[in-house]
């Protein structure tokens, strides 16, 4: 599936058009969505079709563990910061995310760790990870 596609999905479930938001920045949709097309496209460790669990898994080896298991979790959510986003990214994946919303690198880590929390979130509200591609799940959320 297309970046932009994924987009539309997960601005859906985000509750937005996945469109562009205030000023012309990216909607959250759109910003997430071109990050696992990145990482769904680049070969980089996301396997098996569903390139959130390959995002997850980079999460956990930058240090993130306990941030991305709370919002997978069934309790609050904690944040993270746009730094932390760059230091778990390949800096290719957040690159060309940049490059396609037509931001900076800096902006482009700030939206992913505003944004993330929130959808890994709504993309597991039983807790866990469901079976199953990315597409399949959003699309299991009623859009």
């Amino acid at each position: 599936m297309a970046g932009n596609d994924l987009g539309s999905l997960l601005g859906g479930l985000l509750g937005g058009s996945g469109q562009s938001g205030a000023a012309g920045a990216p909607g959250a949709g759109n910003i997430l969505g071109a990050l696992l097309g990145a990482l769904s496209g680049g070969g980089s460790g996301a396997a098996g079709g569903n390139p959130l669990g390959g995002l997850l898994d980079m999460l956990t080896k930058a240090g993130l563990a306990e941030q991305k298991d709370s919002w997978v979790g069934t309790g609050e959510n904690q944040s993270v910061t746009g730094a932390q986003i760059q230091h778990a990214l390949p800096d290719d994946a957040l690159k060309q995310v940049a490059d396609e919303a037509g931001i900076t690198t800096d902006q482009a880590a700030t939206q992913i760790a505003e944004n993330l929390p929130r959808a890994v979130d709504k993309l597991t509200p039983e807790g866990r990870m469901p079976a199953g591609s990315l597409e399949d799940l959003i699309r299991a959320q009623n859009l």
